[in-house]
């Protein structure tokens, strides 16, 4: 008997245990499947662990349809006829309203998590588990990356994240999108095949088109990961350095209310890069327009030093909030709202 070809051969008991492993404490866990491979194949694994198990997580099927395709409707009504033998409760749930000429991709993602999160809340779930995998954990290191994002931007997807009090689970991160494929084939599983996913008009469609010239040149979707994975943990370190320091810096507890008061001494006597993280913290908490843009961040702190240099005072609006410099504290305020229409074509 011939051994499987690497990155294709077939997920073993042990494996799936491992990889859903996030999961098995939860009451009710929503499975995010729109019908393509992946996530037709979180659905089929995902049984097949909980099958396995004594105890674990009720598994309920989501289907959102956008409603941006002809064919959406019947491809979410599939997914049911998929859910049904398998003893999983199925629910569609539709992106109604009109739909933005730009930024589709970002505003149908944000569409799909708020229905999402409110079914979650409706049905009683802990969790929501999506099908993202090692090879869409690449590609969002390089659209990041064409994006001129930050240490925390390029550690990209994480395995677990929260929000709404509900954790979002990937448990495919680490899983070739190939695996995946080759599972269903020999299951016979049908999918549906999105076109958007190759329509050039979306950079990740582009950048999928490149796979083979970054392939030659070793930009494979695991050296990308690998580098991935490698600055989140820097980043978690940074935020660790933050945690630690904010208390000598700004107090211990912020409040709800503003304002926050923080040393404008200790404030750049620490590392730029600590102290920009102290500043947006500050300004995401009080701030009602957040969070604030790296970008927009290191302007306004490059504004702060040099206005620290001089002596002077200096305020400036972000992302709904008010900072204002003096000689001794940096003090973060909710913006009025006279200060943030204001504020808008010259904030940092």
């Amino acid at each position: 008997m011939s051994a499987a070809e690497p990155g294709t051969e077939p997920f073993s008991d042990a494996e799936l245990d491992s990889l859903f492993s996030d999961l098995e404490h939860c009451r009710r866990v929503l499975l995010a499947v729109s019908g393509g491979p992946d996530s037709t194949a979180l659905l089929q694994l995902a049984h097949r662990w909980r099958k396995g198990r004594r105890a674990g997580p009720a598994l309920v099927a989501v289907t959102v349809d956008h409603r941006l395709r002809p064919d959406s409707k019947r491809e979410a009504a599939n997914v049911g006829k998929l859910a049904k033998p398998l003893g999983i409760e199925h629910h569609i749930l539709a992106w109604t309203g009109r739909k933005p000429s730009r930024g589709l991709q970002e505003a149908a993602r944000d569409a799909r998590y708020g229905l999402l999160f409110a079914l979650a809340e409706k049905v009683g779930a802990d969790a929501i588990a999506t099908a993202h995998t090692l090879d869409d954990q690449g590609e969002t290191f390089l659209m990041r990356l064409a994006r001129g994002s930050g240490i925390a931007g390029l550690g990209s997807i994480r395995r677990v994240t929260a929000r709404n009090g509900v954790s979002i689970v990937r448990p495919f991160l680490t899983v070739p999108k190939s695996r995946l494929l080759e599972m269903l084939r020999k299951a016979r599983v049908p999918y549906a095949k999105d076109s958007s996913n190759t329509d050039s008009k979306f950079l990740r469609s582009r950048l999928r088109k490149l796979n083979a010239d970054l392939a030659n040149e070793g930009l494979v979707p695991e050296r990308l990961a690998l580098a991935a994975h490698r600055l989140a943990r820097a980043d978690d370190a940074i935020e660790s350095i933050v945690d630690e320091v904010q208390p000598g810096i700004a107090g211990g507890v912020w409040p709800n209310a503003s304002p926050i008061d923080i040393s404008a001494g200790a404030f750049f006597r620490v590392p730029d890069e600590i102290a920009i993280r102290l500043l947006a913290r500050a300004i995401n908490q009080v701030g009602d327009e957040g969070p604030a843009e790296l970008g927009k961040l290191e302007m306004l702190f490059e504004a702060m030093k040099a206005a620290r240099g001089t002596g002077e005072t200096l305020r400036r609006t972000l992302a709904g909030a008010l900072v204002d410099l003096d000689a001794g504290r940096v003090r973060v305020t909710r913006a009025p709202e006279r200060a943030k229409k204001k504020g808008r074509s010259r904030s940092a």
